[in-house]
């Protein structure tokens, strides 16, 4: 059956089923081979694209520009700063507005309930540039990236994400693993994945279930066995420093490290990383927490620089895969 996703919302991999996950990932290898060999179709042309962060980002707001402008399409950016959604004007009056300017939105904030009223109210299809509770554009680059460099399909990769299982990168890593029948780890303290939103888990073990693939939440190292990519993300960011002790206790433990590569047994074990990432000290936040005691590193550098890493071709995917998203839902 043909897959048609012209004006649909891209607010959750819940919402597509494997098929659909499958031609956008399958659009997303064609429009960057396109891109490599110069090709230029510009499917586009005549559209216009508005892009709302309440969160900064440097890969995401650069993946959505230079793809929308690779394929013809005009592109406004407006921050916190530079709207009045949510503050003088309701987020429903702001997507009626901007619904009849554009052919769609992108919302990359906080809360998920954000990015569903504009869905309800725009007109338009919107898309989940990243939300506190789920990151689905991030998910399709790294399935990208695994089937760029791991020879076996989807549905017989193990993906264990070491860290704050709580996060919305575990729960996206979930979601888009049970749709294409993976099997996803969940692996890191007890005390966090007690905290583990037990419905949104078992929801997604029952579409795995469906779809041969499997959910777990582990504290075990034995986990990591088998594994075909391993999985980081930062453990605090900007503004949470005062959590920064606890979590450094909590996670190191979860670090990414040489040892852990070889846990698995795999030698061509990948690994992956939304970014940004500590993995030295030479950004402000990593140096200043070593001089009060605290190393945030969620990976060390002999793994982010090394063979296995393979976070760099996972960033330039961010923008094929955005691609494919906005060609499908508006080209």
């Amino acid at each position: 059956m043909a897959v048609n996703l012209k004006g649909r919302h891209f607010l959750t991999l819940m919402d597509f089923t494997p098929a659909e996950i499958r031609y956008m990932l399958d659009l997303a290898h064609d429009l960057k081979a396109k891109k490599r060999a110069g090709i230029v179709n510009h499917v586009l042309k005549g559209k216009n694209i508005v892009l709302l962060f309440e969160k900064t980002s440097t890969r995401t707001r650069c993946a959505f520009e230079v793809a929308a402008m690779d394929e013809g399409a005009g592109v406004t950016f407006l921050d916190s700063k530079s709207s009045q959604m949510g503050k003088k004007e309701t987020i429903a009056d702001t997507a009626k507005v901007l619904g009849r300017f554009y052919d769609g939105i992108e919302y990359r904030g906080f809360k998920q309930s954000v990015v569903e009223e504009l869905a309800e109210n725009a007109g338009v299809p919107v898309w989940n540039g990243l939300t506190d509770v789920d990151h689905p554009t991030q998910i399709l680059a790294d399935m990208l990236t695994i089937e760029e460099h791991c020879a076996k399909p989807l549905n017989k990769v193990k993906i264990v994400f070491s860290g704050d299982v709580r996060n919305n990168m575990s729960y996206a890593w979930m979601y888009g693993a049970a749709k294409m029948g993976m099997h996803y780890v969940a692996y890191g303290p007890k005390e966090l994945a007690a905290e583990i939103d037990m419905e949104k888990v078992e929801a997604a073990r029952a579409i795995a279930e469906e779809n041969g693939g499997c959910i777990e939440i582990s504290s075990d190292p034995e986990c990591l066995k088998g594994a075909d990519a391993i999985y980081a993300d930062v453990w605090a960011s900007m503004g949470e420093e005062a959590e920064i002790p606890e979590r450094v206790r909590l996670l190191t433990p979860f670090k990414v490290t040489r040892e852990m590569i070889e846990a698995t047994g795999n030698p061509d074990c990948l690994f992956l990383h939304c970014l940004p990432s500590f993995h030295d000290f030479d950004t402000t936040m990593a140096s200043e927490q070593k001089e009060q005691g605290y190393d945030i590193r969620e990976v060390t550098d002999e793994v982010f620089l090394s063979r296995n890493s393979v976070v760099f071709d996972e960033a330039e995917n961010r923008m094929h895969t955005i691609k494919a998203v906005i060609v499908a839902t508006i080209g």
